[in-house]
């Protein structure tokens, strides 16, 4: 046959497809997703997330040194108090489980980047994400608390916040807190296309954030919907978000596509505990190849427009990259 283009020639050898390849990722854009929980000599595997734990804070070494020697070195933690009430109060205080694991991450491991989770479910009495005016949500009294903990985590160390509630006008409201605690420079990844998912299951028993009732739907985004994600991310960068992130991963894939091709700032996606979930109970019944699973659901997620990826698989990425595997 008389072709002039033959796709395949540039599929004939590893070194050809590698030196071609369109996406790319690296080490540099991973998070590693952490759970840290009051007490001590405390190192629980999470039952619904096979290989994932709560550390104490004098465990922490335990996964930190695994994970700066993968070469990932960028975290977002995520606290488990010891005791729970109606506004909270264990997220925003100075020795509550996340400023208490600042501290000590700063202190050992100086090159790790911190990345918080800025929200209230995990230590409300009620298990909702601000605080309530009879059973719902009360939106703007809840940003002041957000602000609280948003600053109090800058004060004990924390790189960057990231406001996971979906509350509207949480961003240029903590912006505007940060900047008036002289944390001008802590950026903020906002939440800002986050569905109301059943993905969530598992992340829900490592952290004890089921709500006590109904559900999270006022507030997290209908699944059903591709413009209000659109609108999400709008009103996130101009209220000065530096990050926005869609959450989940990899059922969103087209809402990633649209938000970057959207916006000019970088965007995140966070992969979910119910994808990883999924893959790890696969790969134990042997329906698949963990390995190239993984590499298979994180290429995607770069190719759909993600310039951050959090997951749970972030030191197996980092070592199949070490290997040539993906990359």
């Amino acid at each position: 046959m008389d072709l002039l283009y033959r796709p395949r020639r540039l599929r004939t050898s590893d070194t050809l497809r590698r030196m071609v390849r369109e996406t790319r990722v690296s080490k540099q854009s991973l998070i590693y997703p952490l759970f840290v929980i009051d007490g001590e000599g405390i190192a629980e595997e999470i039952s619904s997330m096979e290989g994932q734990f709560r550390y104490s804070v004098d465990k922490l070494p335990l996964i930190m040194d695994q994970l700066v020697s993968a070469g990932v070195e960028k975290l977002m933690l995520f606290g488990i108090p010891a005791k729970k009430d109606a506004c909270g109060s264990q997220a925003f205080d100075d020795q509550g489980i996340v400023q208490r694991a600042i501290r000590a991450i700063r202190d050992n491991y100086p090159s790790v980047y911190i990345v918080t989770d800025v929200c209230m479910c995990e230590y409300t009495s009620h298990g909702h994400c601000g605080i309530l005016c009879g059973e719902s949500v009360d939106n703007d009294k809840t940003l002041e608390y957000l602000n609280r903990i948003a600053v109090s985590h800058a004060a004990a160390g924390a790189h960057m916040v990231a406001p996971s509630d979906m509350m509207d006008g949480r961003i240029g409201s903590m912006r505007e807190a940060l900047d008036e605690a002289g944390f001008s420079n802590v950026p903020i990844m906002a939440y800002s296309a986050k569905y109301a998912s059943a993905f969530y299951g598992p992340f829900r028993d490592a952290a004890g954030s089921a709500p006590s009732f109904g559900d999270r739907k006022s507030y997290q985004m209908d699944y059903h919907n591709r413009k209000e994600a659109l609108r999400e991310t709008d009103l996130d960068v101009s209220e000065g978000a530096d990050i926005i992130m869609v959450k989940p991963a990899l059922s969103y894939l087209d809402i990633i596509r649209e938000v970057s091709d959207r916006h000019e700032v970088p965007v995140a996606a966070y992969s979910v505990s119910g994808e990883y979930a999924m893959i790890k109970a696969a790969s134990k019944a042997g329906f698949i190849d963990e390995e190239k699973i993984i590499c298979e659901s994180a290429v995607s997620i770069f190719r759909a427009g993600a310039d951050i990826l959090i997951t749970y698989f972030a030191m197996e990425l980092a070592h199949y990259m070490e290997e040539g595997k993906i990359g």
